[in-house]
């Protein structure tokens, strides 16, 4: 404790960054240092997944196209292992499939490079701030169709098997259904279940959607809870 009844200082947020171009590692590590982060830097997946702290840090930044290990590699394991630390994937693909791959094995968010630096720090801070403070979970268990959430426990079931959703899918969900039948624009999805205001090119919250789909719904190419409103963004109907 300090003299005098002063202040302790405020710990630095832990930042694991996995990426193997030297002049990016430099960029983004000045840059989220100057941001008041303790950043550290790895250049390939295998030592990522056999480094100690990984699941200790508060964020991962994870590129996908890594020596000895994929950047899905890293994050099908670390989620395998049970660490729920908030992943950022980082990736010169730009095909939506290669968003919903991460997504679908339990990254948290995607970042397509080139990216600019306010933009990628606008999603750490967003990430970070999810930690602190998720959504707030609906009360007890909801239904619809053939899907039964248990929010108290984070479970969701489809004929009473479990459905594997990401942190983020989940509170998606959660945020659909504490709103349903309103239309929900993509700004507001992003401010209230991302944490950040919307870019012209984010497709985030649509990848999302289409993932959520994918697990929820009977025909995801016709779906009959989560709706598309066309041009204004989406409204939940179960």
């Amino acid at each position: 404790m300090k003299a005098n009844g002063a202040p302790a200082e405020r710990i630095a947020r832990r930042i694991l960054l996995v990426e193997d171009e030297p002049s990016l590692v430099t960029t983004l590590s000045d840059r989220l240092r100057s941001e008041g982060y303790d950043v550290e830097s790895i250049g390939d997946g295998e030592r990522a997944l056999a480094h100690p702290g990984a699941g200790f840090v508060d964020l991962l930044i994870l590129d996908v196209m890594l020596p000895g290990k994929s950047g899905f590699d890293v994050c099908r394991e670390l989620r395998q292992r049970g660490i729920q630390t908030p992943i950022l994937m980082l990736t010169a693909r730009s095909q939506v499939v290669d968003r919903v791959v991460g997504l679908r094995i339990g990254a948290d968010d995607y970042l397509t490079k080139p990216f600019e630096m306010i933009e990628l720090v606008a999603r750490v801070e967003a990430l970070l701030r999810r930690g602190r403070a998720p959504v707030a979970a609906a009360e007890g268990t909801y239904s619809f169709g053939d899907i039964r959430i248990d929010f108290r426990r984070a479970e969701v079931l489809r004929d009473g098997r479990p459905v594997s959703l990401s942190a983020l899918e989940f509170k998606l969900l959660q945020y659909f259904i504490a709103h349903r039948g309103e239309l929900l624009t993509r700004d507001e999805l992003l401010d209230n279940v991302w944490g950040y205001d919307a870019t012209p090119v984010t497709r985030t919250v649509d990848v999302h959607v289409s993932s959520l789909r994918q697990k929820l719904e009977r025909n995801p190419g016709h779906p009959e809870f989560i709706l598309t409103v066309h041009r204004l963004g989406y409204k939940f109907a179960g």
